[in-house]
């Protein structure tokens, strides 16, 4: 049987998150009539060849569970952890990014050949940073004092 056949997506939702992570929200159905939410992240590669998914596979048993313990996660970090932060800068500024888009006045991407040189001088200075970190330190002298 067909893979895409045997759970059928009846509801997709996309959420942009930046430039490189995208999550789905994909309402499936199985061939007995029921249905599962599968939760994607979907994050583009930095070497720009692709993208790595990482999925969760909710059940309806622990839909309110599930949301439950979110809310109460997220509630934490906002209150407890992180109580003076504006979290909702994220929602302006990403509804500027989506009306400047729609007005085509958002810079377009450099084009691949000039992301992989940038990408290729980022690695050359790596390497001349890590030949600076591994630099031994001085060993001492056949002279000097070894006992231990």
């Amino acid at each position: 049987m067909d893979r895409d056949r045997r759970f059928e997506s009846v509801y997709s939702k996309k959420m942009n998150a930046g430039k490189r992570r995208t999550y789905f929200f994909d309402v499936r159905q199985t061939k007995g009539d029921d249905f599962f939410l599968t939760l994607t992240e979907s994050t583009k590669r930095f070497d720009g060849d692709g993208y790595e998914r990482h999925k969760i596979f909710l059940y309806k048993e622990d839909f309110n569970r599930f949301l439950a313990n979110l809310e109460e996660v997220v509630s934490y970090i906002k209150t407890e952890l992180m109580p003076d932060f504006d979290y909702e800068e994220f929602d302006r500024r990403h509804d500027e990014w989506e009306a400047r888009e729609e007005e085509g006045l958002n810079e377009p991407r450099p084009p691949r050949h000039r992301r992989q040189e940038a990408k290729a001088a980022d690695e050359e200075i790596e390497e001349d940073n890590s030949q600076l970190r591994h630099t031994p330190r001085s060993m001492p002298r056949f002279d000097d004092d070894l006992s231990w």
